[in-house]
C-alpha cells in the first residue's frame, strides 16, 4: 500500500514525497488506519519495521486537522532513552517540514538552560512533547506543565520502559492526563507486564501484531563457539575479512568495549566506541562519523541496540551472548533494515552456551555454527544443557583445551550499563513552529542509574 492512498493532508504528503517515502511497511499499513480512526491501539512489531512513522504520521495529520487547543500541549510521545527520543524528534522534523507542527524534546542530564527551554516550550503550548519518563516527571513536580489539552498519548518501546523500571512513572503521568484521549502503545515484545499496562491505560484498544519478536528475514545468523581468550582473535579475523563492511560490535561491559576499541585502533582500523563514560558531544561526534562513513566499525554497549536507525549496516557482532532473546533480536536488528540484507555473528563461550541455546529455542531454529580459524587453536564443543536434562560434558571439553590456556573466568553482564544510559542521558533540542534550527547543549554523561536521573 502506498502512502498517497491514505487520506493524509497535501502538506504532509509533500513532506513524505520529499523524503522518498512511497510504500508502507506492514506495521504502518495496519496501524495507521486505526490511529486515524481515533482508536486506542497496542501494536507489536520487531525493531526496524518503521513503527516510528506508523504513529508519527497519523499523529501529525490529526494535529493539522484539529486546530483546537493550540495554546496547550496536545500530544505526548514517551521513549525509554535519550537516544530514541532524539531520533523520534529528528524524524518528526522531517515529516512535518511542510506543516505547522511544533515539538520539544525533553530529557535529563543537561544544563540549566536546557531545563528552562523545555519548561518555556511546554508552557507556551508546543504541539508535541517527546520525553523520557523521569525528566517529564521532574517537570510535573515543579508544576511546569499543563496537560489539560493533551489528546494523544503514545508509548514507544513500552516493553523497554518497563524493563527499566518506569512503570510507576508512566502511571503517574497518565493520572495527569485527560481521561478523554487517544492512547497508543508500541512494543517489540508482548510479555504479561505489557498486557497489564495496556489494561490499565488503554480503552477497548485495537491490536496489531506483525512478526512478533523474530529477526528480520534478511539477517544471516551464525555463531562461533570459542573460548573467551579467542574472541579478540576472532574480531581481528572478521574485521580483516569484512574490511569494507559497516560493522557494529556489541559487548555488555563497557570495559570490554574500551579494550576492543583500543585493540582495533592498534590494528589501524577506522573505528569508534560508544559507552556511558563518553561526554554528550563525544557521542554525537562518534555517531556522526559512523553515519558519514568516516569510521566503519563501531564498538558499543547496548546503548545503540535499540532505537538508533543507521542505514547500510552490514555486520553485527555479539562479542558476548546477550542476556536474553529480546536483547539478541534488538542487537542484530541493527542490520538488514528496510528489507535489506546483513549478517549477525555471535561469539559463544562455554559459559554462555546454555544462554545461547535458550535463544535458539525461542527463535525455533538452530543457528549455524561457523568454524573458528585454525590458527586460533582448539575450540570447545557446543553442548548446552538441553530441556531433557542432558548436561554438558565438562571433562570432554577440558581435554580439548589447549595446554597453558589461561582461560578467563566467566564475565557477568553489567546491567548497570543499561541503567546508566537510560533516562537522564539527555541533550535537549527544541523546534518551535516553522523553525527547524536545533540547539544542542554539552553535557556531562557520567551519571548514576536511570532512576536516580529522574530527579532532574
Amino acid at each position: 500500500m502506498r502512502f498517497d492512498e491514505i487520506n493524509f493532508t497535501p502538506s504532509l504528503l509533500d513532506g513524505l514525497d520529499a523524503m522518498n517515502f512511497q510504500e508502507m511497511t506492514p506495521i504502518q499499513e495496519q496501524s495507521m488506519p486505526e490511529i486515524l480512526k481515533g482508536n486506542d491501539l497496542i501494536a507489536c512489531a520487531q525493531t526496524g519495521t518503521g513503527k516510528t512513522a506508523a504513529y508519527l504520521l497519523p499523529l501529525i495529520n490529526r494535529l493539522i486537522e484539529d486546530t483546537t487547543g493550540d495554546d496547550k500541549v496536545r500530544a505526548i510521545v514517551m521513549a525509554p532513552t535519550r537516544e530514541l527520543a532524539q531520533q523520534i524528534d529528528q524524524q518528526l522534523e522531517g515529516f512535518s517540514y511542510f506543516v505547522s507542527v511544533s515539538s520539544v524534546a525533553v530529557y535529563g542530564g543537561n544544563d540549566a538552560s536546557a531545563w528552562s527551554t523545555q519548561k518555556q516550550a511546554m508552557q507556551n503550548g508546543t504541539d508535541i512533547v517527546i520525553a523520557t519518563p523521569g525528566r517529564l516527571i521532574s517537570h510535573i513536580k515543579m508544576d511546569n506543565v499543563d496537560f489539560s489539552g493533551v489528546k494523544y498519548f503514545i508509548l514507544d518501546e513500552a516493553d523497554r520502559m518497563l524493563d527499566m523500571g518506569f512503570y510507576e512513572d508512566i502511571i503517574s503521568i497518565v493520572k495527569k492526563l485527560p481521561v478523554e484521549r487517544q492512547t497508543i502503545m508500541f512494543s517489540a515484545t508482548m510479555p504479561d507486564k505489557i498486557k497489564r499496562l495496556a489494561n490499565n491505560i488503554l480503552r477497548n484498544p485495537s491490536f496489531v501484531n506483525v512478526a512478533i519478536s523474530k529477526p528480520a528475514e534478511g539477517i544471516e545468523q551464525s555463531a562461533y563457539v570459542c573460548y573467551e581468550p579467542q574472541k579478540l582473535g576472532l574480531i581481528k579475523y572478521l574485521v580483516k575479512e569484512k574490511s569494507q563492511d559497516k560493522t557494529i560490535i556489541f559487548s555488555s561491559k563497557k570495559q570490554k568495549v574500551k579494550d576492543i576499541y583500543h585493540m582495533l585502533l592498534r590494528q589501524g582500523v577506522k573505528c569508534g566506541c560508544m559507552h556511558a563514560d563518553l561526554e554528550q558531544n563525544e557521542r554525537e561526534e562518534v555517531m556522526l562519523d559512523y553515519k558519514s562513513g568516516k569510521i566503519n566499525v563501531l564498538v558499543a554497549t547496548d546503548i545503540v541496540a535499540r532505537g538508533i536507525d543507521i542505514e547500510g549496516i552490514d555486520l553485527v557482532v555479539n562479542y558476548d551472548v546477550p542476556h536474553d532473546a529480546e536483547d539478541y533480536i534488538h542487537r542484530i536488528g541493527r542490520t538488514a533494515r528496510a528489507n535489506r540484507e546483513g549478517a549477525g555473528v555471535t561469539f559463544v563461550s562455554p559459559e554462555d552456551q546454555d544462554k545461547f541455546f535458550m535463544i535458539e529455542k525461542f527463535l525455533d531454529k538452530e543457528i549455524t555454527k561457523a568454524p573458528v580459524p585454525e590458527e586460533l587453536g582448539e575450540t570447545p564443543e557446543y553442548a548446552p544443557k538441553r530441556s531433557n536434562g542432558n548436561s554438558r560434558n565438562h571433562n570432554r571439553n577440558n581435554r580439548r583445551r589447549r595446554p597453558n590456556n589461561n582461560q578467563q573466568k566467566p564475565e557477568h553482564k553489567d546491567n548497570s550499563e543499561q541503567k546508566q544510559n537510560a533516562e537522564v542521558q539527555g541533550n535537549e533540542h527544541k523546534r518551535p513552529k516553522n523553525n527547524h534550527r536545533r540547539a544542542f547543549h554539552k553535557r556531562n554523561n557520567k551519571t548514576k542509574a536511570a532512576t536516580d536521573d529522574a530527579q532532574g
